[in-house]
């Protein structure tokens, strides 16, 4: 019985491990993690035409410019050194869907998108930063200021804004573009209030 339970826990583990040290982000795939990638491209100057969250060619010759650049395997494939330093060259935690999947609560909003440079907006927020990707603004009543985020279909974000017409389950998201934020429009979306 003592051998059982060992060769279960052996097995546990060795399958436990093999899932995590095999997670990678490759062509064909799409999701939040892709974007979060993406995110980190576009952080570091490697990605210029946006996040969708899909990792098509575009994507995969950002991956093998910054690889050649850091000293990585240039195989276009993101898995946990590339991701690693991605991270560390981005200033973004590495994603894991445990983190934004274990929230302490989540919360379907209704998510329009804006710029620092949309008319009437001064490019800064209600917290003094200047706006930029990954921060949000949100009615404080609901999701109060400074609170981190998971946002699906956006990433990584900081409550970081207000505005008159975000009240109750309302989000708006900062992009860097007014074409991002167009293309955005209007959609549910599920935060995770981490």
């Amino acid at each position: 019985m003592r051998n059982r339970i060992l060769i279960l826990c052996t097995m546990i583990f060795v399958f436990a491990f093999s899932s995590l040290v095999c997670a990678k982000v490759e062509m064909g795939m799409s999701g939040s993690a892709v974007q979060s990638v993406q995110y980190m491209l576009m952080d570091t100057g490697y990605l210029s035409n946006g996040a969708d969250g899909v990792f098509g060619s575009g994507t995969a010759g950002a991956v093998k410019r910054f690889q050649a650049d850091h000293g990585l395997d240039v195989d276009g494939v993101v898995g946990p050194q590339t991701m690693a330093a991605l991270s560390e060259a981005s200033g973004r935690p590495i994603p894991d869907e445990a983190d934004y999947g274990s929230g302490q609560r989540s919360i379907v909003m209704d998510a329009t998108a804006y710029t620092a440079e949309d008319p009437g907006n001064s490019g800064y927020t209600a917290s003094g930063q200047r706006l930029q990707r990954g921060m949000v603004s949100v009615d404080p009543s609901v999701i109060p200021l400074g609170t981190r985020l998971y946002i699906e279909g956006y990433g990584y974000a900081v409550a970081e804004d207000t505005g008159g017409s975000i009240v109750g389950n309302r989000i708006d998201l900062a992009m860097d573009s007014t074409n991002e934020a167009l293309n955005f429009g209007r959609r549910s979306v599920v935060v995770y209030v981490l």
